[in-house]
């Protein structure tokens, strides 16, 4: 038997929601990106916290953020601390993706790099 993720029907999200990726990492980014538009996401991308504050504002809700800790220029913590701060975007689901989880905000799903593929998918999945 097939395993089904929540949210999804003939192996795709039944509906679109949308994922912000940030992290440093083009690779990384870049690789998050097109499994998660596999998975059909729709998907925005960030380089660093400070850039993911801007495209966080032209985001069509439902979403949720995938968010590497260490960054230049903004953390993932700094930014984790001013999306908490913010009434519009305090409620909004974060999975952490990192290489030392010890840098990680208390009370947030963590997943250590390197990812696995199907466990960051069922996570993506829950996190809705």
């Amino acid at each position: 038997m097939e395993s089904v993720r929540a949210g999804e029907a003939n192996g795709k999200v039944s509906q679109r929601k949308t994922l912000l990726v940030v992290d440093d990492e083009p690779d990384i980014r870049e690789s998050l990106r097109d499994a998660l538009e596999d998975e059909g996401y729709r998907v925005a991308v960030a380089r660093n916290g400070k850039e993911a504050l801007e495209v966080l504002r032209t985001l069509e809700k439902p979403f949720a953020v995938i968010l590497d800790i260490i960054m230049p220029v903004m953390s993932g913590a700094e930014f984790y601390a001013a999306l908490q701060a913010d009434a519009l975007f305090a409620d909004t689901p974060v999975l952490i993706s990192t290489s030392d989880a010890s840098r990680a905000p208390s009370g947030v799903l963590i997943m250590k790099k390197p990812i696995d593929l199907e466990r960051f998918l069922d996570a993506v999945a829950n996190l809705f």
